[in-house]
C-alpha cells in the first residue's frame, strides 16, 4: 500500500506564513465537513493528520462547547496547544479547558472521558519540543503570535 503524501505536505504547507490567512476558510471548511459527515470527519482527517474533537463545558455559560483540534501524540495522551492560528490571543477553548478537569472526547468514531492537565512549569519545555518536532508549524505561530506562550494540555483517557 502507497503511504498517505498528505500529512508530509501538510506539515510543510503549515511552516508558511500565508497559510495562516487560510484559518478562517479552513475553519469553515472543518464545519461543513464535520456536518456532513455526521461528525465523524473533518479536514484535519483528511489531510492524514491526527485529530481529536473535544467537547468542554463553557466556563461562563456552562454550555458544552465542541472543538476539533490537531494533537501530538504522547503515548495513548493527547497533546492539544492553544495557538489559534498565530494569533496574540489564547483560543477560547483553551480557557474553558483550562478551567474543567474533565472533557468529552471523540477519536476515530468513539467517545470517552479525559481528564484535563495543563502542562506549566518545568515540565511545558518537553511538551514543547515534542510538538513543535511533530508539527513544525507550532514554531512560526509562536513568532507570529509575538511570543505568547501557548497552553499546552494533556488529555488522559478516564479508565472505565
Amino acid at each position: 500500500m502507497v503511504p498517505n503524501p498528505l500529512p508530509r505536505l501538510a506539515r510543510r504547507l503549515a511552516q508558511q506564513r500565508w497559510v495562516m490567512r487560510t484559518a478562517p476558510l479552513v475553519v469553515r471548511a472543518e464545519r461543513l465537513i464535520r456536518r456532513a459527515s455526521g461528525g465523524r470527519k473533518g479536514v484535519l482527517d483528511l489531510a492524514g493528520l491526527p485529530s481529536v474533537e473535544v467537547t468542554v463545558p463553557g466556563r461562563k455559560t456552562g454550555i458544552p462547547r465542541t472543538t476539533s483540534l490537531l494533537y501530538v501524540p504522547r503515548g495513548a495522551d493527547f497533546v492539544v496547544l492553544g495557538s489559534n492560528w498565530g494569533s496574540p490571543t489564547h483560543p477560547a477553548w483553551s480557557a474553558n479547558l483550562r478551567a474543567a478537569q474533565t472533557a468529552s472526547v471523540r477519536h476515530k468514531g468513539e467517545h470517552f472521558v479525559v481528564t484535563v492537565r495543563e502542562i506549566t512549569g518545568v515540565e511545558r519545555k518537553p511538551y514543547w519540543d515534542l510538538a513543535v518536532e511533530f508539527w513544525p508549524g507550532y514554531a512560526m505561530e509562536y513568532e507570529r503570535s509575538g511570543g505568547r506562550l501557548f497552553r499546552i494540555f494533556e488529555l488522559r483517557r478516564v479508565c472505565d
